[in-house]
């Protein structure tokens, strides 16, 4: 069983959307990171090292929202799932990309896409021998 380290309500602004003034204007996005980790592993020696730095990951999480537009919430939440993957204590990661300000002509609170995406483990060949 995997222990989780979450992130709620981390807000930046994008220009994310398929509208040219949502591209023009932007919008603030809030996302949601859960992130399976082996706390065990970090808690036994107190090593930051052997866990997900949560203060780096809110940073990461901000950068992914603000940089270069896309059309799509799903893209968002896939290219920040694909940044939380690279620690090395990531399991695996739930994410979930808000659009509270999504252009919808009827009465909404919010709008989201959530995904869940596990690290790729690569299996070694036995030796052919």
């Amino acid at each position: 069983m995997n222990d989780t380290i979450r992130l709620v309500g981390v807000r930046a602004r994008g220009h994310h959307g398929v509208f040219d003034h949502e591209r023009q204007d932007g919008q603030d996005f809030v996302v949601d990171v859960a992130v399976e980790v082996d706390a065990h592993a970090a808690a036994g020696p107190d090593d930051l090292e052997k866990t997900v730095h949560y203060g780096v990951l809110a940073e990461q999480v901000v950068a992914e929202i603000e940089r270069d537009p896309v059309d799509l919430i799903e893209t968002l939440a896939e290219r920040i799932a694909a940044a939380v993957l690279t620690h090395d204590a990531a399991l695996a990661t739930e994410v979930t990309v808000h659009k509270p300000q999504a252009p919808i002509t009827v009465p909404f609170t919010d709008v989201s896409i959530t995904i869940r995406r596990e690290r790729t483990r690569t299996t070694v060949a036995p030796d052919a021998a």
